[in-house]
């Protein structure tokens, strides 16, 4: 099949984020009396913070501070950690390369809209981009399917089987396969090879520029 469309997770596959976000979780947890080791909370990355303090919060905590927690971190990341945050090499140069195949192009991240759209600005593909979904377009986050779901809506309800999803982590993709879209692999989030297969990524890359390198031989081209 020719793919019409592609979908993009952010931390971890477009920008060199998934340390900051941990670390920024595991001070805000730390706070809360929580001392998490870094790589536990490392693993959960990818999933918005719905999903993610449960792992490490009783359902009773989860309920009394639960916002309060998410919102202390959101804080603690913008002020502290989102300066730090760098793009990997070639994403810029693999999203042209991709609108000129007749590909739509859109962002799918647990993150906030003010944060998607500031990311998007940082990797300067707002103008290559048709559509969006944050975690403000849904109710449940990854492994959810309800940001991917929000962004083929977004996209103009292109049928599932022509979109492929990109992303880092296996959470995304089991939120993709959830509704029948299948997931490109990218290793440079830090997540093994053999978790991003076993989720259901049927192909991998090391970081966008690999993908890029190996374009005219990838799923896009088919």
């Amino acid at each position: 099949m020719q793919y019409q469309a592609a979908i993009f997770d952010i931390d971890g596959t477009l920008l060199d984020s998934v340390d900051l976000h941990a670390e920024a979780w595991r001070q805000i947890l730390v706070k809360y009396g929580k001392d998490v080791p870094f790589q536990d909370v490392r693993s959960q990355i990818g999933k918005g913070g719905d999903q993610l303090m449960p792992v490490f919060l009783s359902e009773v905590e989860v309920e009394k501070y639960g916002e309060e927690i998410e919102k202390a971190r959101g804080v603690l990341f913008k002020r502290e950690f989102m300066p730090k945050v760098k793009p990997f090499p070639g994403v810029r140069a693999l999203f042209e390369r991709m609108k000129q195949g007749g590909l739509k192009l859109a962002l799918a991240s647990s993150a906030k809209q003010d944060e998607l759209e500031h990311y998007a600005e940082l990797l300067e593909i707002a103008d290559l981009i048709e559509a969006d979904a944050s975690s403000d377009d849904a109710k449940n986050s990854k492994p959810h399917p309800d940001i991917f779901q929000a962004a083929v809506k977004n996209l103009g309800k292109l049928p599932v089987e022509a979109t492929l999803a990109i992303g880092d982590t296996p959470y995304d993709a089991e939120a993709a396969g959830k509704i029948g879209i299948k997931t490109v692999g990218m290793l440079c989030g830090g997540f093994p090879e053999a978790d991003l297969r076993r989720a259901g990524a049927f192909e991998i890359y090391r970081d966008p520029a690999d993908l890029l390198r190996q374009y005219d031989a990838s799923p896009f081209t088919r």
